[in-house]
């Protein structure tokens, strides 16, 4: 209570900024550290005591009444970020002689990540520094759980295992609940399609209905399953568990679908082989269809088991080693179709994991330009002046490229130029600034615009000029106009563009001294 005392003192202004007395230094350096800050905030919010939880929290900019009511909510909301999204190493939590911010980890935020920092008060106390306190509400707005704040205290301090027992309720409802969905969309979805199947007069898409609604039941289900725990905000090894088992439940329920697709398409064509008359002719196609089936279902099978095996990254080299033993069957047939099956295997593997999609902007072979076509055996890159490079799709598997768009097309750009040191930077920034709102509408987001100095030799220095744009092509415009620019700026100025320097020792006069006077010198 006496250091939160000093704290509050100094948030107010109360307390000069002045040396540290004996006194106070001997309450600064035992004062605790670091550490044992994150665990008296910890220990604190798991009793329930938010209220002493929020005194670990910088709250300073808060009035007294909000501070009462906010400070505890926070602290609620962040004992719920800390346990299910990051694990603490009090080791490294440990403050040297002069830190005043340690960093405890970070939590994940859309794209980026933010640091969960603490930072050294006057009296020598940690606490959660302000820019952690303030991204609590958009942290938990991203991660959190609408229903735990709805829960009461005793039954989210119940955990068992790397899960509460709330979420483990939850999962379970969410399991019945899955499963009601999927049997009552299975069964609303099955008269619907036996109408449509009536309409034709084979019996074959009638069969195919009817023995598809296990496979589309398990499919629903699984859907149903990673829409629904979401919900629970599930810690972040655990959610990637169950998004591994979801996609797991999706290729083995597709793999369902397709053998049994398969198994129609052969009692199809048996069925019709039964009815010629040639018995022979029969018997051999059944016997054709027959062995064709189950080669065709062990593929499929032993593909689908390992595509569902890549979805486990423990058991990934599992999945691959079974994909491999793909190519033994390209041994029995020659070393080219052994070729050809590992990129037809490729295919399938780019084509669930999508590292890249037609209309990409990547490099590959320090070429840079846009994925057009992509097949099962080869993909083909349209580069920018127009030429194609064709490469095989093992390669994106094989070998590193770059993907500009993978997740969004926004990219930043730069522009360098040498100047003169005395270039007047601001002016530049100016200049610059000018030329990217003329070109806002066409080239430029609007979203980053600077000018720094990164670099300096003896000669000159160099201006870096980072712009944002909304894709590369727009980046790669307008950095070039921005170089012509800025060039073209720096040569109206007295002192632009860099010079070179150099020290011309004077001519001697007659009497082997320097020359002294204006006179000698023009002599």
């Amino acid at each position: 209570m006496k250091h939160f005392a000093l704290l509050m003192l100094l948030s107010t202004g109360a307390l000069a900024q002045e040396a540290l007395t004996e006194e106070e230094l001997f309450v600064a350096e035992s004062a605790p550290g670091p550490a044992e800050a994150v665990t008296s905030f910890l220990e604190a919010a798991h009793e329930g005591d938010f209220a002493r939880a929020a005194k670990w929290l910088s709250l300073e900019k808060l009035n007294p009444e909000v501070r009462a009511v906010e400070g505890p909510r926070l602290a609620r909301r962040f004992m719920f970020l800390l346990d299910q999204f990051l694990t603490l190493d009090a080791a490294k939590l440990n403050a040297s002689p002069g830190d005043t911010v340690v960093a405890a980890g970070e939590l994940p935020l859309g794209r980026v990540r933010i640091p969960v920092q603490l930072s050294k008060q006057a009296d020598g106390t940690w606490h959660f520094n302000s820019r952690t306190v303030k991204a609590i509400d958009p942290l938990f707005e991203e991660n959190g759980s609408p229903l735990w704040e709805l829960l009461p205290q005793w039954l989210i301090r119940r955990s068992l295992g790397p899960l509460g027992a709330w979420q483990w309720l939850g999962l379970l409802t969410m399991f019945v609940i899955g499963w009601a969905l999927s049997r009552l969309s299975s069964a609303v979805l099955r008269p619907l399609l036996v109408k449509l199947t009536k309409l034709t007069a084979n019996t074959w898409d009638d069969a195919l209905v009817l023995r598809l609604v296990k496979p589309l039941r398990m499919f629903l289900f699984m859907v149903a399953m990673a829409v629904g725990t979401r919900a629970l905000a599930f810690p972040m090894n655990a959610q990637s568990t169950v998004d591994d088992i979801v996609r797991a439940g999706l290729v083995a329920a597709m793999v369902w679908g397709l053998i049994v697709v398969g198994g129609l398409i052969a009692e199809a064509l048996e069925e019709k082989a039964s009815k010629d008359n040639d018995f022979r002719s029969a018997r051999a196609v059944r016997t054709q269809v027959s062995v064709l089936r189950r080669v065709i279902t062990a593929i499929v099978a032993v593909i689908g088991g390992a595509l569902v095996l890549l979805q486990f990254p423990p058991v990934r080299h599992v999945g691959m080693s079974l994909l491999a033993s793909a190519g033994v069957a390209g041994v029995v047939i020659g070393l080219a179709a052994q070729r050809t099956i590992s990129n037809l295997l490729a295919g399938i593997q780019i084509g669930l994991t999508q590292p890249m999609r037609i209309g990409d902007t990547v490099i590959v072979e320090n070429e840079w330009g846009w994925i057009e076509e992509i097949t099962l055996t080869y993909v083909v890159v349209k580069v920018w002046d127009l030429r194609r490079v064709v490469l095989p799709i093992s390669y994106f598997l094989e070998k590193p490229f770059q993907n500009w768009s993978r997740t969004s097309t926004e990219i930043l750009g730069t522009a360098e130029v040498w100047a003169d040191y005395r270039t007047d930077v601001d002016a530049v920034r100016a200049e610059v600034t000018r030329v990217v709102e003329a070109q806002r509408d066409t080239l430029w987001n609007g979203k980053v615009n600077s000018v720094q100095v990164t670099n300096l030799t003896d000669k000159a220095m160099l201006l870096r000029v980072l712009i944002s744009a909304d894709d590369s092509g727009k980046a790669f415009d307008l950095r070039c106009i921005l170089r012509e620019r800025v060039m073209k700026f720096l040569q109206q100025q007295q002192y632009g563009l860099p010079v070179l320097r150099a020290e011309v020792p004077l001519l001697q006069n007659g009497n082997g001294e320097p020359p002294t006077t204006r006179v000698q010198r023009d002599a």
